[in-house]
């Protein structure tokens, strides 16, 4: 039974998680163009050097670090003595090499390998931080939008009481007193609506600072109604810490460090260099050929050398068991966040919809003379008050929403 049920919920989860980032397309830029910012981030572009390197590296680990050395010696010889006088040229030439022994040269690759590996990993991470801080610049931008669009809402809502009561005031149908607290209701929204567009401004600012290759439409996307996460929580916490790139990156400098310690203890048994020698003294009357062959004697520094390795190993591990454990607090906080945050806006916006029914029954009632224009004000100013949290809880319930996805890898990944 379990056979038939299993494939079938992974699908609809699959089936799922596509449509959920299909609907986030709809305010989000085009992935396209996300992924071109992306890439072109300066951080991005120098993890892909990284990566270059670390495979000139690898390549330089797999060929070795012996190379063939070449000696000579010109030199004459005077002899003076009563049998044998005269002066002779004579020479020497050696060509040697050192060579791995058996075991060396695959750790050497084993190393090289996991430093491809450890670079690609950060290259990847770094598109992910990439991607994160795109997100929090384009939510900050519409978030900013959204706040100024309700500040102007709320500015031309008070413009219009404050003709209206100014109507009546020429009629001698209000006080002047009313008036002047509409004077009052008009300046306090002049200036949030004056911040607000400031704000607006700014998130413009540094979107088009940071990520200059994207640029931002003419008229800012609506914000939706913020939705929650589809399946499990455990899901998609296990999504984030499967798909770090944090925490395989340390695993695999780990696993260089691993047979780093490895080739410094083979390596107490030093490599051997093997060569040719080739003499000729007296003018040629004496020529020497000869193999050479040298050893350095292991001491204490090499022993010193495979300790440090060993250490240096094992606190990679640990650090890849630390990055696990904050990746797993991270990705608990930010699926938790997702849910708490869309439970704050869904309250607030059952209070706006309360509000706003509210408002509108007592503008009615100012209007046919039922109650003071302040009964009425303490009403539009609470709505408004609640308008500005409705507004912003649902960008960060979005946010929230979309950092989830970024972190599992569902939205602006180049891999897993």
């Amino acid at each position: 039974m379990k056979r038939s049920i299993l494939p079938r919920l992974g699908l609809a989860i699959a089936i799922a998680l596509a449509c959920a980032t299909a609907t986030a397309q709809e305010f989000l830029p085009p992935p396209e163009l996300v992924m071109r910012a992306i890439e072109a981030r300066p951080e991005v572009r120098a993890a892909a050097s990284e990566v270059d390197a670390a495979g000139a590296q690898a390549r330089a680990y797999a060929v070795g670090s012996h190379e063939v050395e070449l000696s000579a010696i010109q030199q004459r010889r005077r002899v003076d003595q009563p049998s044998d006088t005269g002066r002779y040229a004579e020479w020497e030439a050696q060509i040697s090499r050192r060579f791995r022994l058996p075991g060396k040269a695959a750790l050497d690759r084993r190393i090289g390998e996991a430093v491809v590996d450890a670079a690609d990993m950060y290259r990847d991470d770094a598109r992910h931080q990439a991607a994160r801080s795109l997100l929090e610049r384009w939510m900050q931008w519409l978030g900013a939008s959204a706040t100024a669009d309700e500040a102007g809402r709320q500015y031309d809502s008070v413009t219009r009481a404050h003709r209206s009561v100014k109507r009546q005031v020429e009629l001698g149908e209000a006080a002047l007193k009313d008036l002047e607290l509409m004077e009052v209701e008009v300046a306090q929204a002049e200036v949030h609506r004056l911040g607000a567009t400031t704000a607006l401004d700014k998130a413009r600012r540094a979107f088009e600072i940071q990520f200059p290759q994207l640029p931002l439409p003419l008229r800012p996307p609506a914000l939706p109604d913020p939705v929650p996460l589809e399946g499990s929580d455990q899901t998609w916490i296990n999504l984030i810490i499967q798909r770090s790139h944090e925490i395989r990156g340390l695993e695999a400098l780990a696993a260089a460090q691993d047979a780093t310690a490895a080739r410094a203890r083979a390596d107490r048994i030093p490599d051997p260099s093997l060569g040719l020698r080739v003499m000729s003294d007296r003018d040629g009357s004496e020529q020497v050929v000869g193999l050479v062959l040298s050893m350095p004697i292991s001491g204490r520094y090499r022993r010193s050398l495979m300790d440090a390795g060993y250490a240096d190993a094992a606190a990679s591990h640990a650090q890849a068991e630390a990055m696990r454990r904050q990746v797993t607090q991270d990705g608990e906080l930010a699926v938790h966040d997702a849910a708490g945050t869309l439970a704050q806006w869904r309250a607030l916006k059952s209070a706006y919809d309360a509000s706003a029914a509210a408002s509108q029954r007592l503008n009615r009632g100012w209007q046919l003379g039922e109650l003071s224009l302040a009964e009425w004000l303490v009403a539009e100013r609470n709505h408004r008050q609640i308008a500005w949290a409705e507004t912003t809880a649902r960008a960060k319930a979005i946010e929230a929403w979309l950092r989830v996805h970024v972190d599992s890898h569902e939205l602006w990944a180049v891999g897993h």
